[in-house]
């Protein structure tokens, strides 16, 4: 299979020049000007040619919470917002604690064809705190645990969990939440879990990958872990850098100004590793009923360009880094970059193309979203995985 998409501007972390790019077999085979190629062409002229995007935590619900998301809507979801990977969480029904849960995922998502996945699986057996022995039989597939949707409690078990991921070869995936404490404050329930988790993955040498760092705090001590040598990276959401002081139901919630403030600073100075949407699609009864998650990957683009590209004069190489580079480094998968050697999993943007957020728009099952009715900048118009087109926007007469 051959594509040569041509005349657009190409980005990705460290170039940005107008020329063209020719896919062939899936891997990013020629880049110039003036290619002449006899295959599939699409005119990118007047659009930005970025590596697709990488989002190294949602959820798409699979197996047992298909009312709320399934495989086939994330996916659909994922190439509409220009992804073309993903890393999903354990938190299904059954708890993503073996294999043969694993293997379901990767089977279903090949059926599907439209993206790349990692499936996650819990830190402890079926998240009831306690039992990490599943561990001992997990493959080379598993790329990261977690126990994302509450914190690992237990200071022991967290320990021990992190030791044995370090003797794996793995990563732990921190949602860093002492439940009980916040009944005090949100603040200090994932201020004190993220030094823990710290402090324990200098300790074993695991890497620790911090989810959705939310306070200046928190933000504040993985910077001084990464200035010492620890293996620590992080990521932010959208939504923590987009909104200030809203009472939209997130967890971690939304945080003041200062914060939001010191993350986007953080982004800035190279900190901060990636963009992870955190896409928790829910029906709309969960969430009246008070189910924290937002669907966030349809907007993740627009959020963040518009945000830190338009607002806060971040450049777009510094974005790529972050939303395909970083999170694609992270998971070990060779895309992320538009280079010779690179698949070409790719996604054509206007840039200068405002849009306004509509759910009904949305192709996740999950239409809860604070951004419903927001005018965004930075449109995705195409995405494309292996030189296959599995999105194209139509447009409306």
């Amino acid at each position: 299979m051959e594509l040569l998409i041509k005349g657009a501007r190409v980005v990705d972390f460290s170039s940005d020049f107008i020329g063209d790019v020719y896919i062939n077999n899936g891997i990013i085979e020629e880049i110039g000007i003036d290619l002449i190629k006899h295959c599939n062409i699409i005119e990118g002229e007047g659009l930005v040619l970025l590596p697709s995007f990488i989002d190294l935590h949602a959820h798409f619900r699979e197996p047992g919470f298909t009312h709320k998301e399934d495989l086939l809507s994330g996916s659909r979801a994922a190439v509409k917002g220009g992804y073309t990977a993903v890393n999903l969480m354990a938190n299904t029904k059954p708890i993503c604690s073996d294999m043969e849960t694993v293997n379901l995922v990767q089977k279903r998502i090949k059926e599907i064809g439209l993206i790349d996945v990692h499936q996650v699986v819990s830190v402890t057996r079926n998240m009831k705190g306690s039992d990490i022995s599943h561990l001992e039989e997990l493959d080379e597939t598993v790329k990261y645990i977690s126990e994302d949707g509450k914190g690992v409690r237990d200071n022991e078990v967290m320990l021990l969990a992190m030791k044995r991921a370090a003797s794996l070869g793995i990563g732990i995936m921190s949602h860093a939440e002492f439940e009980e404490l916040n009944k005090y404050d949100t603040r200090l329930s994932e201020n004190l879990m993220t030094s823990r988790d710290i402090f324990l993955a200098e300790f074993t040498g695991c890497h620790l990958h911090m989810s959705h760092v939310s306070t200046m705090e928190a933000m504040e001590n993985i910077i001084r872990a990464k200035q010492r040598g620890i293996n620590v990276t992080c990521e932010v959401t959208p939504h923590h850098i987009g909104l200030v002081d809203s009472d939209y139901r997130v967890n971690p919630p939304i945080r003041n100004s200062a914060d939001v403030s010191f993350l986007i600073n953080a982004i800035k100075e190279g900190w901060v590793d990636a963009i992870g949407t955190d896409h928790a699609p829910h029906s709309a009864e969960d969430k009246q009923n008070g189910a924290p998650g937002l669907s966030g990957i349809e907007t993740a683009f627009g959020v963040c360009y518009t945000k830190l590209v338009i607002e806060m004069g971040i450049s777009i190489n510094r974005l790529s880094e972050i939303m395909s580079k970083g999170p694609s480094a992270l998971l070990g998968l060779n895309k992320g970059q538009i280079k010779i050697g690179f698949e070409g999993d790719l996604v054509l943007v206007d840039l200068d193309k405002k849009h306004i957020i509509r759910t009904e728009e949305f192709a996740s099952k999950g239409k809860n979203t604070p951004f419903e009715g927001m005018e965004l900048f930075g449109e995705v118009k195409t995405t494309i995985k292996g030189g296959k087109v599995v999105y194209m926007r139509e447009e409306k007469l």
